[in-house]
């Protein structure tokens, strides 16, 4: 499939509105995007970032787009320094831990890979550039402190991203006692060292970065002065990208970014998700009780923009929907029987929707109807027809990063370990050989065995499915 630049639109966070995508290079994409500060667990949060530019991604490159994606790791903040010193580790040992489970978190949701994971660390000599540049022109100055600050009163267009005036911000910031900043919005660019802090040497003395310089350097390092596409959470929209736009501006006079997008909040039982509040999950804790294709599917069922309401019960809902799908792909054999004539109309519904801002709902309602139709087929009678349907199925949910387990393996997901699976297909082997004797008491009496295991199994002309039960 192709696209022309005038079938997608895209909300940008900027302009509150959305218009139609135009890429500043023809059939290419620039997309940036604000990774994790790897001092812990990733969280669902997380995941609504990782899943949702997961599928914009595969979008994209669906239509033709050639994407290159870039996804930044912060490995050196203040966060990042208060764990290793509670822990009693180095700083590179504990962000080289979390940056190997963010990796496991995200092969486990199927996510794919960036093109490019900058570290903050690998980029200070850019950093310290671009700092030194806008110190040059007159953006931003060392204070007695040994701190470097950006003038926020030096770049006129500061407040556009998040619609916020200037004198408003100011009129509500807390002024610093000891009048280290010109004005109290201004931000810091290089944090001199501390003691005990790791530090790098500067024009202004050992220090390091501070956090919204980082993202600035990075993504023009590997994208250049100017880029499509910068997402991130909700939650960043300010200070910190309001931040990057005037730093990069104001360093390099071009535009910084085309398109904002920023996914929406995650809520735990309509509440804000917080740690305070004890409603703080991470991916792997979620993972424990759910197979990884329902935590996605159930990111995909709301719009990435709006808020997402977590909660066991809209977990449980989404598994529901997964198993009827897969339910519909187990019952049917892909007879090489290629897909319906229909096939056309449904996949321009399908684009449609994903080409308006990626409306992942409605997307996920073209599946639904294309279940509604395999199951509709007499099995029996038109078994080809019914395959037809579900080959479309698979492939446009691969689309999603959806349906990519075999049925079997996706139903029997979360059974628990090894050797309990080994026990259930043993009990299962011992089913067909006695129904195949005659034998139904004991067969009878090794379904009540597996019951009490939590075993569920259905017999079909297909063979003996069996699946952990609700």
């Amino acid at each position: 499939m192709s696209v022309t630049s005038s079938a997608l639109v895209i909300h940008n966070s900027e302009t509150r509105s959305k218009a139609a995508f135009v890429p500043r290079k023809a059939g290419e994409v620039s997309l940036y995007v604000c990774g994790m500060t790897v001092y812990d667990y990733c969280h669902i949060g997380h995941a609504r970032v990782m899943v949702s530019f997961d599928i914009i991604t595969r979008w994209l490159r669906h239509v033709g787009f050639k994407v290159t994606y870039v996804r930044n790791i912060t490995d050196i903040d203040d966060k990042i320094i208060a764990r290793a010193n509670e822990n009693g580790e180095s700083i590179d040992a504990l962000t080289a831990r979390f940056i190997a489970a963010m990796d496991e978190d995200a092969a486990a949701l199927g996510t794919l890979r960036p093109n490019l994971e900058p570290k903050a660390t690998d980029h200070v000599d850019d950093i310290l550039r671009m700092v030194d540049t806008l110190v040059k022109k007159g953006h931003a100055y060392p204070a007695k402190n040994g701190d470097v600050y950006f003038n926020v009163s030096s770049f006129p267009r500061y407040g556009r991203l998040s619609n916020k005036k200037l004198d408003e911000l100011q009129a509500g910031a807390r002024v610093e006692i000891d009048d280290i900043k010109q004005n109290p919005m201004d931000f810091v660019l290089w944090k001199a060292v501390k003691p005990g802090e790791p530090s790098w040497a500067s024009p202004w003395g050992q220090g390091r970065p501070g956090w919204h310089i980082e993202c600035s350097a990075m993504s023009t390092c590997c994208l250049g002065s100017g880029f499509d596409i910068h997402g991130g959470g909700g939650d960043l929209l300010f200070p910190h990208h309001e931040n990057e736009i005037a730093q990069s501006e104001a360093a390099t006079g071009e535009t910084y970014v085309n398109t904002w997008m920023h996914v929406g909040f995650v809520q735990v039982n309509a509440e804000k998700m917080s740690k305070s509040l004890n409603n703080f999950f991470t991916i792997r804790e979620v993972l424990k009780q759910y197979h990884p294709e329902v935590l996605r599917y159930f990111i995909a069922a709301s719009h990435y923009r709006s808020p997402l309401n977590y909660s066991d019960a809209a977990l449980d809902q989404a598994k529901q929907a997964l198993e009827r799908f897969y339910a519909t792909l187990g019952a049917l054999v892909d007879l090489g029987a290629g897909e319906p004539e229909t096939a056309a109309e449904y996949e321009a519904r399908f684009a449609l929707a994903m080409n308006d801002d990626f409306n992942t709902p409605e997307a996920l309602a073209v599946l639904y109807e294309l279940v509604r139709e395999a199951n509709r087929c007499d099995k029996a009678a038109d078994a080809t027809g019914a395959a037809q349907y579900a080959n479309l199925l698979k492939r446009l949910g691969a689309i999603l990063g959806l349906l990519q387990y075999e049925p079997e393996a996706f139903r029997q997901a979360g059974a628990g370990d090894a050797d309990f699976v080994a026990e259930v297909e043993a009990l299962i082997s011992e089913i067909t050989a006695v129904r195949l004797a005659k034998n139904f008491q004991r067969s009878d009496e090794i379904r009540a065995q597996l019951q009490a295991m939590g075993v569920a199994v259905e017999f079909s002309r297909e063979g003996i499915r069996w699946r952990k039960a609700d």
